[in-house]
Formats: C-alpha cells, sequence, structure tokens
C-alpha cells in the first residue's frame, strides 16, 4: 500500500509517502538529492516493512520558500514534527549524507527514539563538503544568477562527481529536475548557503551516547566522503558496525544498488530479528 500526504510545520509544507506494511523504516536523503533517490529500494522494503519517505524542507518536492531556513539545525527538528506527525515511536532509520547529520542531531538533541540507525555515506564529521560545495558556499549570491542552461550543465557536472560509475541520463535527470527552474535554481544555492560545519560539530562530543544498534555502510570510492570518515564513525560509536561497498562512489543507491539493497535488508532483518527474541 502507498500513500501520499503532506506536513505544515512553521509555514514550510513537508511532502511525504509511505510503502508497504509491517515494521516502520524511515529513509532520510541528502544533499542535492531526494527522497526519489530512495524510491526504488523503498518499494522492495515494502514487502516487509512500512518503509517512510520525506523531502526535507527546500528539497525535492516539498516547499521551497525562499524566507525558510533550510540549515541542519531546522532540518532535524522537521524531522522530530514529521516522527510525530507520523505517530512513530521508535522507527527504524536509515540516512544517506546530510540525512545521516539530521537523523542524528533529532536523536542526540532532541530525544527521537529509534530501534536502529543505519549511516550510509554520511556528512557526521568535520570536515566535509566537496571543493565545488565550498566554492559555491563562499560564492553563492553569484551562482545564483547563472543562466538556466549554465547552471544545468554546472549541476549535472556536479552530480556526475558522486558517482564512481557514472549516472544514466535517467539518473542524472530525476537528481537534477528538482533544482532547476527559477525556484529550484535558487534553493540549490541556498542550501548550500546555509551549510554550516557547527551543526555537525554539535554532535561530535555525544557520539558515545548513540545506544541503539548503528549499523554505516560506505562507498569505497566516495570522493564527497572519503571512507576514513566511514572508520572514524564506527570506531566512535559503540558497538556500531561497518560494511565497505565496493566499486561505489558517495552515490552508492546507483552505483551498487544490488549490494546496498541486499545489506540494508540483512541488517534490517538481523536487527528486527534480534529484538523479536
Amino acid at each position: 500500500m502507498t500513500q501520499d500526504g503532506e506536513l505544515s510545520w512553521q509555514g514550510r509544507r513537508i511532502a511525504w509517502r509511505t510503502v508497504g506494511s509491517g515494521p516502520p523504516v524511515v529513509m532520510c536523503h541528502g544533499t542535492p538529492w531526494s527522497s526519489a533517490l530512495w524510491q526504488p529500494y523503498a518499494d522492495a522494503l515494502g514487502t516487509d516493512f512500512t518503509v517512510h519517505l520525506w523531502d526535507m524542507p527546500g528539497y525535492g518536492v516539498s516547499s521551497k520558500d525562499a524566507d525558510h531556513a533550510v540549515d541542519l539545525g531546522v532540518q532535524g527538528e522537521a524531522f522530530v514534527a514529521l516522527l510525530q506527525h507520523w505517530g512513530l515511536d521508535r522507527p527504524h532509520v536509515v540516512a544517506h549524507d546530510i540525512g545521516g547529520a539530521v537523523a542524528l542531531r533529532a536523536h542526540l538533541l532532541h530525544g527521537a527514539s529509534y530501534a536502529s540507525l543505519c549511516l550510509v555515506d554520511v556528512v557526521a564529521l568535520r570536515p566535509w563538503g566537496s571543493p565545488f560545495f565550498r566554492l559555491v558556499k563562499e560564492h553563492a549570491d553569484v551562482f545564483a544568477q547563472l543562466p538556466p542552461a549554465v547552471h544545468r550543465g554546472a549541476l549535472e557536472a556536479y552530480l556526475a562527481t558522486a558517482s564512481h560509475v557514472g549516472l544514466t541520463p535517467a539518473a542524472t535527470a530525476m537528481l537534477a529536475e528538482p533544482w532547476c527552474g527559477p525556484e529550484g535554481q535558487a534553493a540549490f544555492y541556498r542550501q548550500i548557503a546555509q551549510a554550516d560545519e557547527r551543526h555537525t560539530a554539535e554532535l561530535e562530543p555525544r557520539w558515545g551516547d548513540v545506544a541503539i544498534p548503528t549499523h554505516v555502510v560506505w562507498g569505497a570510492e566516495d570522493t564527497w566522503i572519503p571512507p576514513d570518515r566511514a572508520d572514524r564513525l564506527h570506531q566512535a560509536i559503540p558497538g556500531s558496525t561497518l560494511t565497505v561497498v565496493p566499486d561505489a562512489g558517495h552515490l552508492v543507491q546507483l552505483d551498487a544498488p544490488v549490494a546496498l539493497a541486499t545489506e540494508l535488508r540483512r541488517w534490517l532483518g538481523d536487527v528486527v530479528a534480534g529484538q523479536e527474541a
């Protein structure tokens, strides 16, 4: 069963979708992605779980009002509100990229409870941000004025660097579409301009407080967030486990879909079985 909905929160419109039936799993996307990146995984896991997808405010098909902050602090608070809206007490959470920081902020700073946490190539430890990301952050106002065709060309070239095996035209279009047009282009540069490492710096002293089953998954060829971060995160979170996916970059969902889907199903199945025993 699939259900689409929206949450109105602090003037923002947060689009969400649920797929399947069973124990609840929430999937958090990163930047510059949307929940569309997780949709095939939600469809596959929906045979055994109720999978909840959402677009962060400022992303995907959620609202992109220029007056609304979209930094990681806001996103963590929005995630807590959405969990309450769904009535989820202890869901399993799978998070990618800045979705990891959002999920961790909700858990460590705002008291959100999870049954388990799977962190996939996440933003969690400083420094973070690709060279292009940092360049845009320093000159966001200039980049926002690019002609639409030049913006799309730069955007697609940037997206391509997140993949180790190369993006198909269909994948490129899926990733780029929310960031095109006047509203999308402005929103793309806005979310980069508001990125701030202080939102992950606040988490770093608290890794030892993560006391839920936690699994770290990383693309071996991730050039955006190198695999050494995976080792550091694994060592910092007590009892966590680590899987490195070969021949996959930052977009491990697209580079190694079979390997990632297999790993997610194994992890979630093991955690559920262990908690039911």
